[in-house]
């Protein structure tokens, strides 16, 4: 008879030994992570996928925080919501319209002129591509004498820079995000017209009042700091294309209301907008001036303006409440560039300012919520 040592532990009615609690922790965590990112992959394939459906609601989402409060004022003055809604959202919708509409023909002209620009722009860098091709000539000769090579120098390769494609690239996509745009207004209209009875449903449909408080906490503070954050950074975008758009005209710069227009929506995306735009005025005045101080009075305006809005306005105006980490910014808009073109740039930050208010409002999310500060850090460990 064999011994009952040799025998597995079920047939024995023993149990099996149990894993210890920390192999299991590590498991589980493992699993979690894994999870985790599976499901940050499909919500990205999602929002990329959907990003037709999906951005209207979001544009309409932004625009409702952002009149809110002015919607709940005009509401205690006795106007009601039905009306208040369609009121701001007619006022918005026009002067966007407004805007539009005065920058149509100058843009217009100056996408005429790309081409003509791009030349001038090449024949005035000749000098530059020149020396750049000689020294990618001595380059090559280096090369071939370092490996023995009998043959003749190769031919220099002329520098290209390419004029319109860029300019009808942004154009066409502009035209997309008008007809979200468009569509996002309609939205809005019906959201502020509910006022706070989607917030009243999201509360009632939570289990326990501890859960439903903290809901209408969050509703209340993302409301409270993205309406903060989207009106104070449109006014001072407002502010900084008055001034860009009246320097490039005492400058003698052309089209100074397109760059005025352009300062102000480029300045929606933080530290990427402001280099455009220098980039872009730098190229133009290059054109537009004989020498070269008086080219680079443009661009060094622009630079000294955005400068002046970045490193003192914006903070004085937002705090460092709403302070957020640059490579965090910079990675983000990124992502939404890629998801969402061009209007994924401009809500890029507004999204991100509405993820740091729900992580600091959510107990598991506030290493998140850390992460996204500029100083959160720093703060933590000193607390």
């Amino acid at each position: 008879m064999a011994d009952d040592s040799t025998l597995p532990l079920a047939r024995r009615g023993e149990d099996p030994p149990a894993l210890p609690m920390d192999a299991q922790g590590r498991d589980l965590h493992h699993i979690r992570v894994v999870l985790t990112f599976i499901a940050i992959l499909a919500a990205g394939a999602a929002t990329y996928f959907a990003r037709t459906l999906l951005l209207p609601i979001v544009l309409a989402v932004l625009i409702t925080l952002t009149l809110r409060p002015a919607a709940r004022a005009a509401m205690r003055l006795g106007i009601p919501s039905t009306l208040a809604g369609p009121a701001l959202i007619l006022a918005l919708g026009s002067g966007v319209g407004v805007a539009i509409y005065a920058a149509s023909g100058p843009l217009g002209q100056l996408v005429e002129e790309a081409p003509r620009i791009g030349q001038e722009l090449r024949w005035k860098l000749r000098e530059l591509t020149a020396s750049v091709a000689q020294m990618q000539e001595m380059a090559q000769d280096v090369q071939d004498m370092a490996q023995g090579d009998q043959g003749g120098p190769s031919q220099p390769q002329e520098v290209v820079v390419e004029g319109p494609g860029f300019l009808g690239t942004m154009v066409s996509s502009l035209a997309g995000a008008g007809t979200s745009l468009a569509l996002a207004f309609v939205l809005a209209i019906f959201m502020l017209g509910a006022g706070d009875t989607l917030e009243a449903r999201i509360a009632a449909a939570l289990p326990s009042r501890s859960d439903k408080m903290r809901a209408r906490r969050i509703i209340s503070d993302v409301e409270h700091k993205v309406s903060r954050y989207l009106a104070a950074i449109t006014v001072i975008n407002a502010g900084l294309g008055a001034s860009v758009g009246l320097s490039l005209w005492a400058l003698g710069m052309p089209y100074p209301l397109v760059w005025g227009i352009a300062a102000f929506l480029l300045n929606f995306l933080p530290y990427l907008g402001a280099i455009l735009g220098i980039a872009a005025v730098a190229a133009v005045a290059l054109v537009t001036f004989d020498t070269a101080g008086q080219a680079l009075l443009c661009p060094l305006a622009y630079f000294v303006l955005t400068s002046i809005e970045g490193q003192f306005v914006t903070p004085m105006a937002l705090g460092r409440q709403l302070a957020l980490n640059t490579l965090v910014v910079l990675l983000t808009v990124t992502i939404w560039v890629w998801l969402w073109g061009v209007a994924g740039a401009f809500l890029a930050v507004p999204i991100l300012v509405f993820l740091k208010v729900i992580t600091d409002h959510v107990p598991s999310m506030n290493r998140l919520g850390l992460l996204l500060e500029s100083r959160g850090a720093e703060q933590h460990g000193a607390a």
